[in-house]
This record gives structure tokens, sequence and C-alpha cells, in this order.
């Protein structure tokens, strides 16, 4: 049996995709709008607030094509919290006006390797920061799902744990390379969601997503061993753009 690495893990996080139907939007009076909006905007200074006060963070991001319209990445200490966060905004007039699309639930995760022998790795800053991050506020999201496959002498969970670290330390090289124009945060989902990894990118210039996924395309340890569900990808908002967005 292959020995299964061990791994660290900070706040539970949920990808909450919606679309927005237009028609039941035009079919709400302006004061209807006026108050659905109020609610939408008094929900993102309550994210804010968590955000301030280093209990969560949220990031909030249009969506670019047919999958969806915007989604919440929303980051909290527990599940609860999470499922909390779900129904308050289910409750508002604001969701009413939308459809959900699609959602996945994990937790951010790094490799256990990365605690120092002997040390608690929760006291040790940098990796908390890690753990517990507060979402980068770029112009761009990238967000896909991935598994690692398991077929016949593709079979990931088959390789010895020296095999798998090779594998991910010319993977993360790749990665590296790109620090300072991508942020990546890995969130775990086995046990959790559909697939085994949810991976977030944010940057500035989003050909930088192209960039690094093609690059990676080539590392051997996507190319034999990497399955990946659908891409999200679109631009960062706040009160004055979403307000922009649903002005009739």
């Amino acid at each position: 049996m292959s020995e299964a690495l061990h791994t660290l893990e900070g706040w539970y996080c949920l990808h909450d995709f919606r679309a927005i139907d237009w028609n039941v939007w035009k079919s709400l009076s302006a004061s209807e709008r006026s108050r659905a909006e109020d609610e939408l905007f008094s929900l993102l200074g309550k994210y804010q607030n968590t955000e301030n006060e280093k209990q969560g963070s949220t990031a909030f991001y249009s969506v670019v094509g047919q999958k969806a319209d915007f989604v919440f990445m929303h980051l909290r200490e527990t599940l609860e919290e999470l499922n909390e966060l779900e129904t308050e905004f289910n409750k508002s007039l604001f969701a009413q006006v939308t459809i959900p699309t699609y959602s996945y639930v994990s937790i951010v995760e790094l490799g256990a390797y990365m605690a120092k022998p002997g040390s608690d790795p929760m006291q040790d800053p940098e990796i908390v920061a890690r753990l517990k991050p507060i979402l980068p506020k770029s112009k761009h999201i990238c967000f896909y799902p991935m598994n690692k496959r398991r077929e016949g002498n593709d079979n990931w969970y088959m390789l010895s744990v020296d095999e798998r670290r090779n594998f991910m330390r010319s993977h993360g090289m790749i990665g590296r390379n790109y620090a300072g124009r991508i942020k990546q945060i890995i969130t775990g989902s086995i046990g959790l969601d559909d697939w085994e990894w949810g991976v977030t990118l944010f940057a500035d210039d989003a050909l930088q997503f192209k960039k690094i996924v093609h690059e990676m395309r080539f590392d051997e340890v996507s190319a034999r061993f990497g399955e990946f569900g659908d891409f999200y990808v679109g631009n960062l908002l706040d009160q004055s753009k979403m307000a922009a967005m649903l002005k009739l």
C-alpha cells in the first residue's frame, strides 16, 4: 500500500456561482430592485467586516461566459459558518433573482512538509498566513477543480512518496516562475466534493492564466496524472461595478 502524505488544513472554502435571471430582475419594481441591491451591498459590507477582523475572507467576481454571472469565494473557520453564509444570502431578495449554477466545497490545504520537524505549524506565522489567507483583490480570477488520475500505469495513488515528491517538485518550480504575477490558493476537497482539489488563481493580467496552465500541461505530473474540470474566469466586482451591472 502506498503511503498517504499528511496535509495541513486551514479555513474552509465555498465557491458559490450564480446566474442572474434577468427577466425576473426586470419584472421587479424600481423600489424592489433598490431594496435587493441594498441587501446585497449590506452583505458585502458584512463580509468585509469579517475580513477586517481576520475571521475569514471573501472574493467577489463576475464570471465571463455563460456558466454563471458572478461568484462568491468565501473562506471561513468552520463548515457551519459557510452554511450560515449560504442561508443568509438565500433569504435575501437579491438571491430570489439568481439561479445557482455551480458550487464547490473544500478547505485550504498545504503539504505537511511545510512544517518544521517537531514544531507546531499553527504557531508559524508564515504557515498560518497561507492556511488562513486574505484573498487577493486582483483584477481577475480563474478557478478549476482537478483530480489525480487513477488508471493503469498512470495511477498517482500507487506511486511511492518519493516519486510523488519528485513530480511535485518540478511542477512547483513552474509555479514559482509566476511569483508576483499570479497568486494561487489550493483547496483540498477529498471527501468534501466531487473533485479532489480546487485551484483558484488571481492575477492582474488574465493572460497569465493561459500561460501558466499551458506551461504546466507539458509537465509530466499534469500530462500523465492531471484531470481537469470546467474553468471559470472573471473580473473583480465591487459595489459600484455590481450596481452598473444591475442597472437597467
